[in-house]
């Protein structure tokens, strides 16, 4: 097992959910986190609680990855002390709507476009050449089981996590002689407050989850950790995670 003690973690999405879990899981094996959301306040509080709780730095940073000019600019900004990331973690994503095709809202398109897959471009685009210059890291993007097989009622969000995994793949063969490690994480049904901004709906959100244990934003984390954590021969290219009663995206067993 590597040790993360001292590494440097940017993970993006942290306001709630995976990425909420995943910098309190790095912070607890001792790494040094680079925290961000589009809500400053809230990345700022959970700042706050990590450096209390681990004793490790912790850099509060306003984000939307979005913005190919405020990543540059945040990532060109970072101090010395925060340069050498040597941990990157895709987090930031959303679903919006659950919609026929034909009945859909495009506007929820370019949201989800914009920022699953042009976010997590922009993000990986500023970061990935100081890891080149410095011959290491460790790209870990959070993709889903959608990634790899569609459903009714979900096209564009399904097509967008297609979208992360064929950049994983196609990104660990681009960087395959730079001792650069490529990873996606992809989970099935997982109790965030992800549901909620698909739906708008609290009870339609609660009713995915219904009759059945789902993940937990802590479960992910922990593989997370896991595949940035082995020795530096391996490298941990796809964790697909179900929910115990879950076998695919559509199929679930639910008392």
């Amino acid at each position: 097992m590597e040790s993360l003690k001292g590494k440097i973690v940017f993970i993006t999405g942290v306001s709630s959910g995976i990425g909420k879990s995943c910098a309190y899981a790095f912070a607890a094996k001792g790494a040094n986190v680079i925290i961000s959301a589009r809500r400053l306040e809230i990345v700022e509080k959970v700042a706050q609680d990590i450096r209390a709780k681990f004793g490790v730095k912790v850099f509060a940073l306003k984000l939307d990855v979005r913005s190919r000019e405020e990543i540059d600019k945040a990532v060109f900004s970072l101090s010395d002390e925060w340069k050498a990331i040597d941990i990157l973690i895709n987090n930031a994503g959303l679903a919006k709507g659950m919609n026929k095709f034909y009945e859909d809202d495009a506007d929820n398109w370019d949201e989800m476009i914009d920022t699953n897959v042009k976010g997590l471009l922009f993000v990986t685009k500023a970061i990935l050449p100081g890891m080149i210059e410095r011959k290491f890291g460790h790209i870990i993007n959070i993709g889903s089981i959608a990634g790899h097989e569609a459903y009714p009622k979900g096209a564009v969000y399904c097509a967008t996590k297609h979208a992360v995994d064929a950049i994983t793949r196609s990104l660990r063969m681009d960087t395959i002689d730079k001792n650069i490690l490529v990873s996606t994480i992809d989970a099935g049904l997982v109790e965030t407050n992800f549901s909620n901004i698909r739906f708008g709906d609290a009870e339609k959100a609660k009713n995915v989850y219904k009759g059945l244990t789902p993940l937990t934003g802590d479960d992910v984390a922990d593989a997370v950790v896991f595949c940035a954590s082995r020795p530096a021969h391996v490298n941990i290219a796809e964790i697909t995670l179900l929910a115990a009663r879950q076998a695919s995206a559509t199929i679930s067993y639910r008392e």
